[in-house]
């Protein structure tokens, strides 16, 4: 068992790990039906295209800052009781707005979550705030403006999510630059559904500290040395890669050859319920596979909490748990 190891996770989507019985008690609250995207209290979905659907059908019945209070800190305490003492969550201004809730409103709903689930656990937890890539360059440029103007102390990051295969990197570069000089850590999901040419392709154009998944690089070794050589920061999701299909079972997943090859490898859950997972999972089944012990999965730890979007005394302390 992996419980007694200290766990930190770097890709997780908020409106993503609201569990199904959550959003069971939120269209009870408003009277909403879910019929197509939950049933006995399970997500349902059989595409990345029905997955999205499902993911906005939640996402719509949190509503109110205290709607997002609610979710952050129910999960934020389930992963503390997992033993992780980290976490950032990817926030969606989008999304958001989508439900009628102002930004402001929804950072300090997701900051009161976090600080009740501090409160209760110790857990630390830090806000990236992404843009949609689906939704266009213009879209994800407005969510990098508003994530440089520091909208909430705990917003520490900007990243680009949604889907891979929308448009060309090259068209969201802007943004990155935008949010970059404004001092916000940089990670951009590439190289899931797309392949090494995308991880490639956020390479030159973002120049990102950190790829969300980016396990496709595999396929290609020059580009796998360049990652390592680089020393970027993969938040890699078995569970959703798995989920997705693009590996058969965990045995034939990419994270072991890649942490093997010298590329800084971390393990996160990204939307936990959708893909029946959660960081604790995530961490035992990269034991179970690969036979990592209690060293190695603190070392996969202590290299999240090296990459964090975070101050050096909180990172220093985080660290210090570790030791």
């Amino acid at each position: 068992m992996t419980h007694a190891v200290k766990k930190a996770e770097l890709h997780c989507h908020i409106e993503g790990a609201a569990s199904a019985a959550l959003v069971l008690a939120q269209a009870e609250k408003y009277n909403s039906d879910i019929s197509g995207f939950i049933s006995e209290q399970q997500y349902v979905w059989s595409s990345f295209t029905e997955f999205l659907a499902a993911y906005d059908g939640a996402a719509a019945l949190f509503r109110s800052a205290e709607d997002y209070a609610l979710l952050a800190r129910t999960y934020l305490q389930s992963i503390a009781a997992e033993n992780a003492i980290y976490a950032e969550i990817f926030v969606s201004p989008d999304h958001a707005a989508a439900a009628g809730l102002s930004s402001e409103a929804y950072f300090e709903g997701l900051a009161e979550g976090i600080a009740q689930a501090k409160a209760s656990s110790g857990i630390e937890c830090r806000m990236i705030i992404v843009g949609i890539r689906h939704l266009g360059p213009e879209k994800v440029e407005a969510a990098a403006r508003l994530a440089s103007t520091r909208p909430h102390p705990l917003i520490t990051g900007f990243g680009m999510a949604g889907e891979e295969r929308f448009g060309k990197v090259a068209d969201f570069a802007r943004a990155f630059d935008i949010a970059r000089d404004a001092g916000l850590g940089i990670t951009i999901h590439a190289g899931e559904l797309a392949g090494p040419e995308s991880v490639r392709d956020a390479l030159d154009h973002v120049r990102p500290a950190r790829i969300g998944h980016g396990v496709r690089a595999s396929e290609d070794g020059a580009l796998t040395r360049r990652i390592a050589e680089a020393g970027v920061v993969l938040e890699v999701c078995p569970g959703s890669n798995l989920a997705l299909g693009l590996y058969p079972d965990i045995g034939k997943h990419p994270f072991d050859q890649l942490r093997r090859a010298g590329v800084k490898v971390t393990l996160s859950s990204d939307d936990p319920p959708h893909f029946r997972s959660s960081v604790g999972r995530e961490y035992q089944m990269a034991a179970d596979a690969w036979g990592y012990d209690t060293a190695d999965l603190t070392s996969i730890t202590r290299t999240a909490i090296k990459a964090a979007f975070v101050d050096e005394q909180t990172r220093s302390n985080l660290l210090g748990q570790l030791d």
